[in-house]
C-alpha cells in the first residue's frame, strides 16, 4: 500500500458548502475510487486557513494517475470548482506531500 498527503484549499466561506458535498459524495465516484485503486481516504479541514489536508492510501501509482481522466473525476471537478482553488482543468490546486514518518 502506498501512502499519499497532499494539501489544497477551499474558499474562506464555503467550508460548509464544502464538507456537505462531500457528505453527499457520489456513490459513482466511490465506487471510481475504489476501482482505482484507493482506500482509506480522508480529508481534514484546518478552519482558520482554509487549508485541506488529504489522505489517501493507494495500491498502484499507474493505476491511481488514471482516475483523473475518468468521467465521474471530470464531472466531481466540475462541481467542486466553485468551492476551491482549482487549475484551469478544474482539478483542485494539490501540493503533495513527502512522508517523513510513519507508524504502524
Amino acid at each position: 500500500m502506498i501512502r499519499k498527503g497532499f494539501i489544497m484549499n477551499v474558499n474562506p466561506d464555503k467550508h460548509a458548502e464544502y464538507e456537505q458535498r462531500h457528505n453527499e459524495i457520489w456513490p459513482e465516484l466511490i465506487d471510481a475510487l475504489r476501482e482505482h485503486g484507493a482506500s482509506n481516504y480522508s480529508i481534514f479541514l484546518d478552519q482558520d486557513t482554509s487549508k485541506l489536508f488529504g489522505y489517501v492510501e493507494i495500491e498502484d501509482e499507474d493505476k491511481w494517475s488514471k482516475m483523473p481522466t475518468t468521467a465521474i473525476n471530470q464531472k466531481w471537478w466540475e462541481f467542486m470548482e466553485p468551492l476551491m482553488e482549482t487549475n484551469a482543468d478544474n482539478s483542485p490546486v494539490t501540493i503533495p506531500l513527502k512522508e517523513v514518518f510513519h507508524m504502524d
